[in-house]
């Protein structure tokens, strides 16, 4: 491979065919830093909305250090991963206290930072420092191993040092930030996971390409199987308010609100598993009384069903839940739902709720209950 030649071709394509981001108009390290994280395991087009709500909301170091969890979490609500956001805010801490809100351009510095790892470290030393490291993601370990037509599965160890090192000796250094996202870029738009070749223009470049077989580069390793998960949630209403509880630290979705419910056990109905669910969790005797819907969702190798019900008390005594399994809870106005952070599956389950006729009485129902 002709470094020169190839550096010059992929950053001829990117400065006629890179996306304008909002990130990229201004690229400061903390601007850098939040797109980076937020783009982890997201598509690009959906980060935008959120990058462009984060900085209205919180422009810079000094305020994110001084932010809540809480709000933080509600902010991030959608994007998933939520201990991404949690880092964030650790990485903030750590940024006021030990560097006073000064983000470091070392690569080391930067790589302490809680969630931070080698591609994060790399896109910002290079985007904002303008420093000659190497910033290799999902994308760019894809193009390399079709422009080097690599055939052992691109998530060794070893493969991923060979992309490093290569990318490193090809960072041109007058413009290192936009080659990482020119690199990026190409395995987003063109190099993608059903290869463009006729559109590439470094295809001269590649091996895969000259040797027929992009289509089968990157080598990925046996993709493990799914586990299924059937899970009840309830929506209990008591004068016209909904029945709510956050997560521990330590559980999944830690600090994120949940409808109560839980796993169906072998042997049960989703009925019979969220009413024992009410009973371990905040000790109340409900009755599931009408299905508002199916939420199915995933994250990471869980496949979840998720049964919604509409539940009521029984019996006449005033509810006193205990909250056996979260950090604490209570009963909230339906429209303050919006102001707190739920799981995927639970805001699918309230937008539902949204748009269903029913749902107004319910809760008009749950006015007198």
């Amino acid at each position: 491979m002709d470094g020169n030649l190839f550096t010059s071709h992929l950053l001829d394509w990117y400065d006629a065919n890179g996306r304008d981001l909002p990130w990229r108009r201004e690229p400061n390290p903390y601007r850098v830093w939040i797109s980076e994280i937020m783009a982890q395991q997201t598509q690009l087009d959906r980060v935008v909305g959120y990058f462009d709500r984060w900085m209205a909301r919180y422009p810079d170091l000094q305020s994110l250090a001084l932010a809540r969890e809480e709000d933080v979490l509600k902010l991030w609500e959608g994007l998933g991963y939520y201990s991404r956001a949690r880092n964030i805010l650790k990485s903030a801490s750590v940024l006021a206290h030990a560097h006073g809100c000064v983000f470091p351009s070392d690569p080391i510095a930067i790589r302490a930072l809680p969630g931070v790892g080698a591609y994060t470290a790399g896109a910002v030393a290079s985007i904002a420092f303008g420093l000659c490291e190497p910033a290799v993601d999902a994308n760019v370990l894809r193009v390399f191993a079709r422009l080097l037509d690599l055939d052992a599965p691109v998530a060794e160890t070893g493969v991923r040092q060979t992309v490093e090192r290569t990318v490193r000796a090809l960072i041109p250094e007058d413009r290192p930030g936009d080659f990482n996202q020119a690199l990026m870029e190409l395995g987003a738009l063109v190099c993608a996971k059903r290869p463009r070749c006729g559109e590439c223009p470094v295809r001269a470049h590649c091996l895969a390409h000259a040797r027929g077989v992009a289509d089968s580069r990157p080598v990925l390793p046996p993709s493990r199987k799914a586990i299924r998960i059937e899970m009840a949630t309830g929506v209990l209403v008591r004068h016209g308010r909904v029945l709510i509880q956050k997560r521990r630290p330590g559980d999944v979705w830690p600090g994120l609100w949940e409808f109560p419910g839980g796993c169906v056990e072998p042997g049960e109905t989703p009925r019979q598993a969220l009413a024992r669910e009410f009973r371990e969790e905040v000790e109340l005797v409900v009755e599931p009384v009408e299905k508002i819907t199916v939420v199915a969702y995933s994250y990471t190798r869980y496949r979840v069903t998720m049964h919604c019900y509409r539940c009521r008390l029984t019996g006449d005594a005033e509810p006193v839940p205990v909250f056996n399994e979260a950090a604490e809870g209570g009963f909230v106005l339906p429209a303050q739902l919006a102001e707190y952070a739920f799981p995927a599956g639970h805001r699918r389950l309230i937008e539902f709720m949204e748009r269903d006729a029913r749902a107004a009485g319910w809760f008009d129902a749950g006015r007198h209950d």
